[in-house]
């Protein structure tokens, strides 16, 4: 058996003193998704909302086919998915495509997936959807044309950087090790250009902020995508629509809050995003960026209680209890329909994207 990630840092921080939040979530990030574990699902650590409801992907695959009606209806689309998980969202997007025939026939299916377990996994699920695939483990091994990305709860596991607000200035907040435990120590006064300016100029002494360079490269990738050969990304995940201070940083582990510097690569360790961020970096590459606007409103402009009713009248009693379910956890807003935002970019020639107008 190799390393574990908790082995590794702590012989980083033995040799070279302590490391970055960002270098901590790294080193176990990678751990945790090579493990041989099922992170996914009622028997893992957390549920995402493919897993939920099937409608969750269903709408997203009919918004990708509005989309490509807008952009012209390119002979080829490369529809692109970033950390797809077990394959489920794309496996209900794709269904869902298929009442769309042109759409469909159009589809080239391109993963993006560092995992070889998982990309195995999806392999499985997709297998039957009848639509070129294929896996890369970065997003700029996409072969070039127009592209349709969707990243759904992907930049919420990249890496943040803590900044805390002292007396004498911002010092990185780092991790170091106390009789062997991991424990967080403040690191050296320095810049933090990276942190917002409406965050930086007002945030007051004890005050934690968060920068992850690690996102703003994704959506910097996906911009210059856009610009180039056209399209529209769909970034999903939960964060605050405003830039705001606080120590987001957390483990899940089995559906439970886990102590985040306990047992590095055994939980999945994962922060807000700052959508303003996001949005604020993909409008200086020049790409339109829609929202971000709550969850809940976007599947309800989307549909999702006219697909309800619908599975609800083939439905069994047990069926029903659980469509319902899933469809209140996906948008009441003291579940998921909140906390989660939903932000479309797109090249600047298409119109502001379906549901977040």
């Amino acid at each position: 058996m190799g390393e574990s990630a908790a082995e590794r840092l702590r012989t980083l921080i033995r040799t070279g003193g302590p490391v970055s939040v960002a270098t901590f979530m790294a080193e176990a990030g990678a751990a945790y998704y090579a493990r041989t574990e099922e992170p996914f699902g009622e028997g893992g650590d957390f549920i995402t909302a493919p897993e939920i409801s099937q409608i969750f992907g269903e709408l997203i695959g009919l918004w990708c086919a509005v989309v490509w009606q807008a952009m012209g209806a390119p002979r080829i689309v490369r529809l692109v998915e970033l950390g797809p998980g077990r394959g489920t969202l794309m496996r209900d997007a794709l269904r869902a495509a298929r009442t769309v025939p042109a759409f469909a026939a159009a589809v080239a299916v391109h993963l993006v997936e560092t995992s070889p377990r998982l990309a195995a996994r999806q392999r499985q699920r997709l297998a039957a959807c009848g639509v070129p695939l294929a896996w890369h483990d970065r997003f700029d091994a996409v072969p070039p044309g127009p592209v349709l990305v969707v990243a759904n709860e992907f930049l919420d596991a990249l890496p943040v950087h803590q900044f805390e607000r002292t007396s004498e200035g911002w010092r990185e907040r780092q991790v170091g090790l106390a009789e062997g435990a991991f424990c967080f120590v403040p690191g050296p006064l320095t810049p933090v250009p990276s942190v917002p300016d409406s965050v930086r100029t007002t945030a007051p002494v004890g005050a934690i902020a968060e920068a992850s360079p690690a996102v703003l490269e994704v959506v910097e990738a996906v911009a210059a995508r856009l610009l180039a050969h056209g399209g529209a990304a769909l970034f999903i995940d939960y964060g605050p629509a405003v830039s705001a201070t606080g120590d987001s940083v957390q483990a899940v582990r089995r559906h439970t809050f886990h102590p985040v510097l306990e047992a590095p690569g055994e939980a999945d360790l994962t922060a807000h995003v700052d959508f303003a961020a996001v949005r604020a970096r993909a409008k200086r590459w020049g790409v339109r960026a829609c929202g971000p606007v709550p969850q809940g409103p976007w599947l309800r402009r989307l549909g999702i209680l006219t697909r309800a009713e619908r599975l609800l009248a083939q439905a069994d009693p047990a069926q029903a209890r659980s469509l319902v379910r899933g469809v209140r956890r996906l948008i009441d807003d003291a579940e998921m329909g909140h906390l989660f935002k939903v932000l479309g970019l797109a090249h600047p020639a298409l119109p502001c994207l379906p549901g977040l107008e």
